[in-house]
């Protein structure tokens, strides 16, 4: 199918437009810069590197290695959310407010300035993985936290402020209403045939063209109506609707295929910029038969225009399925 049409996302009901004769080839999608990966290993001017430790504001976790540190984990130090403001709600004629209470951290994935999941040893992403676990179950510890989001921003088109390899875990006392809403579908579709949505595509992809790869665990497959070229879900193959439910085993094979997946990305589309996200159940959602929890990679290729902003619509210039194709036959080195 190469002609323009629009899809449904099963997950969300939103439609998703894709006009393939706008890019036929990687390069040809690729409209905003990407980043390449700096040329040097230390910056004695990024807050990140070794020897900035006064510029970090405390250390909440660290990884040792045999010569410092492999990993840390520190408080965000520009925060949105705040652990030390309340979490009463105020009326204000027609509107509603509260105060920003949450929590956020920061993982230096590195000690080195260069060093990114793509092209890390895979020892190092299991450690990061590990750490994403071990931060999530002490976040949902707390009462109040209602949802815990674990991220990465890669480049600055995706929003990323510093080069050095770093990602993001926020607790927030609210959960936003989209969340809320792909909550209902999957209650919907549950209630009306019995059966997870997401294990249900998640059979059905795995014998599909859109499928990139897979281990004994995991499942990488582009989504039928991915809203950005080359947008990537991982999924685990049993069902499970809370990430901090992951055994030991599931924590190495999803590190082994997330990196396998940005590998394939970073040689493909030359370093490109991405957001990946763990979405997983918020408090009080964690048993729930319809929900699964998986993590999104959405590269940042394109830039929405007019249209897409005004009328809320996606528009994808390259098709999932051949999309696959070319993550599948990528090369990782």
């Amino acid at each position: 199918m190469d002609s323009g049409h629009i899809r449904q996302n099963i997950f969300t009901r939103e439609w998703v437009v894709y006009a393939p004769r706008r890019g036929k080839r990687p390069h040809d999608i690729k409209v905003v810069p990407t980043t390449s990966s700096p040329a040097i290993a230390h910056d004695p001017n990024c807050p990140f590197c070794p020897g900035n430790e006064a510029e970090l504001g405390g250390v909440i976790l660290a990884i040792p290695n045999e010569t410092h540190w492999q990993l840390r984990v520190v408080p965000n130090r520009f925060p949105a959310f705040s652990a030390d403001v309340g979490l009463t709600r105020v009326k204000q004629n027609l509107y509603l407010s509260m105060p920003s209470h949450g929590h956020q951290e920061v993982v230096i994935e590195s000690p080195k300035h260069n060093l990114h999941p793509a092209i890390s040893p895979l020892a190092a992403i299991e450690t990061l993985i590990d750490v994403y676990h071990q931060r999530y179950l002490a976040l949902m510890a707390a009462h109040e936290n209602m949802m815990v989001t674990i991220f990465r921003n890669h480049g600055p088109t995706a929003g990323a402020s510093l080069q050095h390899p770093h990602s993001q875990i926020i607790a927030t006392a609210i959960v936003p209403r989209i969340r809320r809403y792909q909550e209902e579908q999957a209650q919907l579709y549950f209630d009306q045939q019995g059966t997870c949505l997401f294990c249900d595509v998640l059979n059905y992809e795995s014998r599909g063209p859109r499928l990139v790869a897979e281990n004994e665990y995991f499942l990488a497959f582009i989504p039928y109506a991915a809203e950005v070229p080359y947008e990537t879900w991982l999924m685990p193959k049993k069902h499970k609707a809370d990430f901090g439910d992951i055994s030991s085993p599931e924590k190495k094979a999803f590190a082994q295929l997330l990196q396998q997946i940005l590998a394939k990305l970073y040689f493909l589309l030359d370093n490109p910029d991405y957001n990946y996200s763990i979405h997983t159940a918020p408090r009080y959602k964690a048993e729930e038969p319809q929900l699964h929890w998986y993590c999104q990679i959405r590269p940042r290729l394109t830039t929405p225009a007019g249209f897409e902003v005004g009328s809320g619509l996606s528009i994808n210039p390259s098709l999932p399925e051949e999309n696959a194709a070319q993550l599948r036959s990528q090369k990782t080195g």
